[in-house]
């Protein structure tokens, strides 16, 4: 990494983990699991988290500089976090490497398969896409299409909001409770 993006990736460090830290407070929402049924296991946090991330880093990248600075900034929050988070579980550092990867590729894949359906705002698509991640295919009985359309929600939201609160580390998700149909 050179001297200058160094820099730039600095300048965007703190309002990278404020803001990761509200897509997860927003994920630990009980509700979450209490109404949809989503697993309460590493697994199922994991998967809430991702699904926060997601829509933050979205519409990060849809802003004007620095929103994609940002939002590679919220990226590298989160598996700074997940990294510290395997560490505190006492994973080994010779496996750390190895999970970390499969914790990036997981994500990254679930990402992708959320892209589309959200910008077609596509929520049969996207609570399939859910039911597999979220639930292993084994989502409660319109589990995956309330959180489907909770997320298309959260998506309009995040859309309308302008640059300068996400620069200052600022995000306000709407409750779980206000999106859920």
């Amino acid at each position: 990494m050179g001297f200058f993006s160094y820099i730039f990736g600095a300048r965007h460090e703190r309002a990278g983990f404020m803001l990761y830290n509200e897509a997860v407070r927003a994920a630990r929402d009980p509700v979450w699991f209490e109404a949809l049924g989503v697993p309460d296991t590493l697994d199922g946090r994991f998967d809430l988290v991702g699904l926060f991330a997601a829509l933050l880093i979205r519409r990060l990248r849809a802003l004007p500089p620095p929103g994609p600075a940002l939002a590679q900034a919220v990226f590298d929050a989160m598996f700074a976090d997940m990294d510290f988070n395997l560490r505190e579980l006492g994973v080994s550092d010779m496996s750390i490497g190895r999970r970390m990867r499969a914790m990036w590729e997981g994500f990254h894949g679930r990402a992708l398969a959320y892209e589309a359906p959200l910008a077609a705002a596509d929520a049969a698509t996207l609570a399939e896409a859910l039911a597999r991640n979220v639930w292993r295919g084994q989502a409660p009985p319109g589990a995956a299409h309330r959180l489907a359309h909770a997320a298309l929600r959260q998506d309009r939201h995040l859309a309308g909001l302008a640059l300068a609160p996400f620069q200052a580390g600022e995000v306000a998700f709407l409750p779980a409770q206000a999106v859920l149909p």
